[in-house]
């Protein structure tokens, strides 16, 4: 496969995903305004906080009211990770490589495209809950088109990947929003505010109800991160999304588990084993925080080292003696 093509494959899948995760990002704390006892102060800055962005957004806006923090998130074009700009980028990545995926799933990401550019026009959301829900349904409905109709050879595994990385860091940034957001002060930890807001964050990452049917009586802050961070069968769980990256990576260059050949190969399944033996308990004492920081920072890890493994050209010496195999196996990585 040429690497343009896994290239624009892997990140057609991130910038959807990335889409649906900032969605869940801002509904968690539009989700959890309604539960706000009256009076208590709405903390949109440190939700762009939790992003990285925060000189930029003040930059730009000022001061973080909720309409300028919404505006940031979803339809600020000039910002790349805003979810307009990100359907936008997964459409390029989309188009140019036309021939590879199926018309389904072009027409889908071109509805996705053009329902957010129809939500820009229309200016302030009348009903953010319900925008932001159709943003994450239009995402799943890309997914399920992917693979029910584009073969399942090597570009839908790096597809795969560029999805599960995505997935599993914006589960990090989800529950850094609980760190962040939830707890105006010590008091409340353990109070009926705190349930409340535990329960948002689950909901909001599609989980209260599997983690209800896991056989939970009551919702803590302990069981909800284990939940989020360890389980090996939820979709959304940062464990279950390493290792199906993990799986489709050994699909793509065909090392046999527990064994690498690359550096990409060695640092995801060096993250992913040490997560196997890891425990809740060795996390909180740790520091949740601390913890899901060092996460994040080790998957941007991963993803440089896909795309030095995968997606990037090395440059070719004047001085080694190139066969006719060669020349056209470099020209066929610069189409």
């Amino acid at each position: 496969m040429l690497s343009r093509v896994a290239d624009a494959i892997y990140w057609l899948n991130r910038y959807i995903e990335r889409a649906e995760n900032v969605a869940r990002f801002v509904d968690v704390n539009l989700t959890l305004m309604l539960d706000m006892p009256t009076g208590q102060l709405e903390q949109w800055e440190p939700l762009v906080m939790t992003t990285g962005d925060l000189p930029l957004f003040q930059s730009r806006y000022g001061q973080a009211s909720p309409e300028a923090v919404i505006q940031f998130l979803t339809f600020d074009e000039s910002y790349p990770n805003s979810i307009l700009s990100c359907l936008r980028s997964a459409r390029e990545n989309a188009r140019s490589i036309r021939e590879i995926i199926s018309s389904e799933m072009w027409e889908q990401v071109n509805s996705f495209y053009l329902m957010l550019q129809e939500a820009a026009k229309s200016q302030p959301l009348t009903s953010p809950n319900a925008f932001f829900a159709e943003v994450k349904l239009a995402s799943h409905l890309f997914a399920g088109v992917m693979h029910a109709t584009m073969t399942h050879n090597e570009g839908w595994h790096f597809g795969q990947i560029g999805r599960y990385l995505e997935r599993a860091d914006k589960t990090t940034r989800m529950l850094d929003v609980k760190y962040f957001i939830l707890l105006p002060a010590v008091s409340f930890v353990g109070s009926a505010l705190d349930e409340l807001q535990w329960i948002a964050l689950l909901k909001s990452a599609s989980a209260y109800e599997m983690y209800r049917k896991r056989g939970a009586h009551r919702i803590v802050p302990q069981g909800v991160a284990e939940f989020l961070i360890l389980d090996r069968e939820f979709p959304r769980s940062i464990q279950y999304c390493l290792l199906q990256a993990e799986r489709s990576l050994q699909t793509i260059t065909g090392t046999l588990p527990g064994t690498w050949r690359d550096p990409v190969e060695r640092v995801l399944g060096r993250l992913r084993s040490e997560l196997d033996y890891l425990t809740i308990e060795e996390i909180m004492q740790r520091g949740l925080h601390e913890f899901l920081d060092d996460l994040q920072k080790r998957m941007n890890d991963i993803d440089s080292k896909i795309f030095e493994t995968f997606f990037a050209l090395s440059p070719i010496s004047a001085s080694a003696p190139l066969d006719t195999q060669t020349i056209a196996q470099t020209q066929s990585l610069m189409v």
